[in-house]
Formats: C-alpha cells, sequence, structure tokens
C-alpha cells in the first residue's frame, strides 16, 4: 500500500530525489527510487500515473478542438438565418450577391419545332431555351413541349429588389420561368419550366457565397413574400408578381424574350434563319 509523506507529501519525496552530483555544483550521490524502498515504488506509481494523467487530459483537449473546429466548419457550411425575413434583412453576403446582379436584356427564346392537326384540334410543339445571364448564346436549359392550340402562355415570377437590398442604390430583378401552356390548359396545369422551389440555373452562381441552407431558404421561400405586402416593404423589396405573356406561334419564327425598361417580359418576333 502507498502512504503519502508527511510534509509536503510526494512534492518532498520527489524534489528530495532530484540528481546531486559534483557536476551540477551540489554534490553527493544519485538519489534512485529504489533507494526509497516500497515507498520509491509508490513514488514511481504516482510519476507513472501523472504522466499518464497528463496524455489523456492533452487528448482530450485536442478532441475537443477537434469538435469545435469541425463544429464551425459545419455551421459555416450548413447554418442558415431561421426565416427568410432575417436572411433578408441580416445577411451582408446575399445583398453583395443581389448587388452584383447585372442588367438583362434577353432571357430565353422559344421556336416552334412541328405543328400537326389532331382528332380534336392542332397541336404544337415548342423548344423552349433559357440563355445564361452572362451569355445569350449559351443554353443552359432546353425543353420541348407540345401544346393544344397555337397560342402559347409564358409564364415568369419577377422580383425587384429596392434600395434597402442593393449596396449602390440601384433597383435589381431576378426572372424565373415557372410554366408553359396553351389556352385550353388552366396556369396552374401547365409544363414546369423551373422547379419550384429550386435554384436556378441561370442563378446558380449568384449565392456561391451563401452557405448551403442560406441558398435552399431563400429559393424556396422568397416567392411566399408576395402575399405580405408589408414584409416586402420592410425587407427592401419592391415587388414580387407573375409576367404571363403570350403568342400565336407558328413555324418559322423564334420568339425571343426581352426585358422592358419598367422590368417585364416581352416576346420579340424575329425569323429563324
Amino acid at each position: 500500500m502507498c502512504l503519502r509523506t508527511a510534509g509536503r507529501g510526494w512534492a518532498g519525496v520527489l524534489e528530495g530525489s532530484a540528481a546531486k552530483t559534483p557536476e551540477n555544483g551540489v554534490g553527493g550521490p544519485m538519489i534512485g527510487m529504489e533507494d526509497f524502498g516500497e515507498a520509491g515504488v509508490c513514488v514511481g506509481k504516482v510519476v507513472m500515473a501523472e504522466k499518464r494523467r497528463r496524455i489523456s487530459g492533452a487528448g482530450l483537449v485536442v478532441t475537443a478542438g477537434v469538435v469545435v473546429f469541425l463544429g464551425y466548419v459545419g455551421r459555416g457550411l450548413y447554418q442558415g438565418a431561421g426565416t427568410i425575413g432575417e436572411l433578408l434583412a441580416e445577411n451582408r453576403q446575399l445583398k453583395e450577391a443581389i448587388t452584383n446582379l447585372t442588367e438583362e436584356d434577353q432571357i430565353g427564346y422559344a421556336k416552334v419545332v412541328r405543328q400537326v392537326e389532331g382528332e380534336d384540334g392542332l397541336y404544337t410543339t415548342i423548344r423552349f431555351v433559357e440563355t445564361a445571364r452572362d451569355d445569350k448564346l449559351r443554353r443552359i436549359l432546353e425543353k420541348e413541349y407540345t401544346i393544344a392550340g397555337d397560342v402559347v402562355h409564358f409564364d415568369a415570377l419577377i422580383v425587384k429588389f429596392g434600395e434597402k437590398m442593393v449596396m449602390d442604390g440601384k433597383s435589381r430583378a431576378l426572372y424565373l420561368w415557372r410554366r408553359v401552356y396553351g389556352e385550353r390548359t388552366a396556369p396552374e396545369d401547365g409544363f414546369v419550366i423551373e422547379e419550384p422551389g429550386a435554384e436556378p440555373e441561370r442563378y446558380a452562381d449568384l449565392l456561391a457565397a451563401l452557405p448551403i441552407k442560406q441558398r435552399e431558404l431563400f429559393w424556396s421561400s422568397i416567392w411566399d413574400l408576395a402575399n405580405d405586402p408589408r414584409k416586402l416593404e420592410e425587407y427592401g423589396i419592391e415587388a414580387i408578381f407573375g409576367n404571363a405573356v403570350y403568342s400565336k406561334v407558328r413555324e418559322g419564327l423564334i420568339y425571343v424574350f426581352k426585358i422592358s425598361p419598367s422590368g417585364q417580359v416581352v416576346p420579340e418576333v424575329v425569323p429563324d434563319m
């Protein structure tokens, strides 16, 4: 059994065991643990236990540090504001991204692939193309739809940001395609162009600086504000509104979707070269 020494306890024993040799100017023999007999064995056990305790403590510190670091990185990748309102009001990176939006004058085009008479009337197949924000010739989305009739509706959603959401005082806008449908089809039954709530391909790089959860929150919730004018004003959004344009289409023509000075989507008809 190991007993604590009187007085200074093990500190006194360990201090007494310090090397005292002619080389260190003290003189006298080196006192080893064996000179203490049973007490020396106990001292050795205490020293080893102390080393193990320190190593274990250091391991815990390192482990805790790794956990904290991973937690910090995790928050950076996945954390987000609790609501779309908090994100719009407080996130500087989002405001910077919106401020960096450039003015757009074309957001896509459509052309008639074929028109055929069916048992119940004319059917028109169109190819819809969405173009990149920075390159009108680069296609980022291309789909074909067959519509009953020859009058086709193209439905877009537009978000206009005012001074509170931009850093240079100039308004900006997002243009998102929703669906396409014919005169014999209800709008809600139209063909989907962009998946509701998903990040549109045209704006895939817009919010790259934001964590994943914040990007998801923005795209999934932004349209809900359309029904709350008070919050639109509070968050610096001038308007969120739908813009459906339609045209009687025929083969040999291309319908280019332009942006008017007021921010509306308008079709411009040009010959198919």
